[in-house]
């Protein structure tokens, strides 16, 4: 979900065939039966390879224990607070915060947010506008910025 930044559903309905190993992208079946084609890693596909070999499901990317369906969001949510607990991390964390978590390191990297908006595959602007919020990052970045265009003005 993170390194692609998936929605919780589309990353649990994922098919084998979403994957293009030749092309290196991942062919993502979003909102309202969308589809985005999002570039895909050597080191992301490789994860997916070893996951995949764990169930070798032969349509589910992340099949379900006995091998009839794909993994159910609710499996797969129990999962990963499983997950966040033997981190040790404290709070709260969604699966959704992933998804957040991609998009504003894509921003912070100076991705232009119509990039982001198309990788997420977001239909207006205005929903990618709201991880656009200034991070402790962008703040320094600004902060250097603007320091540098008012030096010897004053």
């Amino acid at each position: 979900m993170y390194a692609c930044g998936l929605r919780h559903s589309e990353a649990v309905r994922l098919p084998i065939s979403a994957v293009d190993s030749r092309l290196m992208l991942l062919r993502v079946i979003g909102k309202r039966n969308k589809e985005r084609l999002l570039p895909l890693s050597e080191p992301v596909l490789t994860m997916l390879r070893e996951v995949w070999k764990t169930h070798r499901h032969q349509q589910w990317l992340f099949g379900n224990h006995d091998g009839t369906a794909h993994i159910s969001r609710g499996s797969s949510y129990r999962a990963f607070v499983k997950a966040f607990q033997a981190s040790g991390l404290k709070g709260e964390f969604t699966p959704h915060m992933l998804r957040h978590s991609f998009a504003t390191q894509l921003l912070e990297k100076g991705v232009d947010i119509r990039v982001v908006q198309i990788l997420l595959g977001h239909a207006s602007i205005r929903s990618t506008m709201i991880y656009t919020h200034l991070t402790e990052p962008l703040r320094d970045d600004l902060r250097r910025m603007l320091g540098q265009f008012f030096r010897g003005l004053f």
